[in-house]
């Protein structure tokens, strides 16, 4: 009885999730919806089809593709990997030394195990067992996503086709709890959505996106899988050149000193720059919530969600950050008020 109670909670809850995450994406996309319906002379069922057919395209069928290419080239890549380090560590590149703070003792570590098989088996043997683990939860997680997005592309369909109808009923729902202040309660909670969907997701997908491109013009192995990556660490400082600074190296040690020129320039000024410059701007014109809790709303949706989470854990919070602000202004205002007529 117990497990069949979990197992209805875990449904119900998945459910909720998937249903959130459809209104968080046909929120943030319905000026589009609108545009399209217009072009179709106001057609509502065939907009929100258009619509519902775009969202496939991108997003279920890339994570399916990249879901694809993980099984077919991770195995690759590691065995690569291995056939690589069983000729040797190759000797540390000399700016390696001249990295601040730690570039001699990184030195030093790297020049030990190149020296060693010994030490190098070791190292292997002692990473070997948690990167296995941490590639099966990442296929876990890239399968689960290409399943939630398609539940979410349908569900979405019924957000564009009724989507005007549920906005009136929840503001109606709305104006009956909380009075006066509902419109300013939707204007907080649109205006967040809007900027954590443009400002951070939209700069993810754009940098995976330019990564991809980088690294199927350098011929790099697992261009999607590299480019899903880039997308995910889009949200942690210096977290995109870990992954084309790895693909630079990478093609230096093949001895293609060429193209591992273009993807250094490459990864500088396209995909960083992305981070650098419209990354900002985005996020300055939409939500103000502070860096540290976009962090941890995704790393923490992600955990508490699964891919989904990606969506819902900033949002959340950047909701909840912007009621806490409205609801503290006034009482710092009431105060301040108050000894004013003292």
């Amino acid at each position: 009885m117990d497990k069949r109670f979990e197992q209805i909670i875990q449904i119900v809850a998945g459910a909720a999730l998937v249903i959130g995450s459809a209104a968080i994406l046909c929120f943030s996309t319905w000026p589009l919806y609108r545009l399209i319906e217009r072009r179709l002379g106001g057609r509502r069922t065939l907009a929100a089809l258009a619509m519902t057919l775009l969202m496939i395209l991108v997003l279920v069928l890339p994570l399916a593709l990249i879901a694809g290419s993980y099984v077919d080239e991770v195995p690759q890549l590691v065995e690569s990997l291995r056939e690589m380090l069983s000729q040797g560590l190759p000797r540390p590149p000399g700016w390696i030394a001249s990295i601040p703070l730690v570039g001699e003792s990184l030195d030093a570590g790297w020049r030990e195990i190149a020296g060693s098989k010994a030490a190098l088996a070791e190292v292997l043997k002692r990473i070997a067992q948690p990167a296995r683990a941490v590639l099966v939860q990442a296929g876990i997680v890239v399968g689960e996503g290409v399943l939630q997005f398609a539940l979410i592309a349908f569900i979405g369909f019924f957000f564009y086709r009724d989507g005007a109808a549920l906005a009136r009923a929840l503001r109606n729902g709305l104006d009956r709890v909380a009075g006066n202040v509902s419109g300013r309660l939707l204007e907080i909670v649109g205006g967040t959505i809007n900027g954590v969907m443009v400002g951070i997701v939209g700069t993810g997908l754009a940098q995976g996106l330019a990564a991809v491109i980088g690294f199927l013009i350098a011929g790099v192995p697992g261009a999607l899988m590299l480019g899903f990556i880039t997308a995910l660490l889009s949200i942690v400082p210096a977290g995109p050149p870990l992954i084309w600074i790895g693909a630079t190296i990478w093609l230096f040690f093949q001895d293609q000193p060429g193209w591992a020129v273009f993807m250094a320039l490459w990864g500088f000024f396209v995909v960083s720059g992305i981070d650098n410059v419209v990354k900002p701007l985005l996020i300055s014109r939409g939500s103000s919530l502070p860096f540290v809790l976009v962090l941890l709303g995704v790393l923490g949706g992600v955990l508490a969600f699964g891919f989904v989470g990606i969506f819902l854990g900033p949002t959340l919070l950047a909701v909840g950050f912007r009621f806490v602000r409205r609801w503290a202004a006034p009482q710092r205002g009431a105060g301040e008020a108050a000894a004013e007529r003292k």
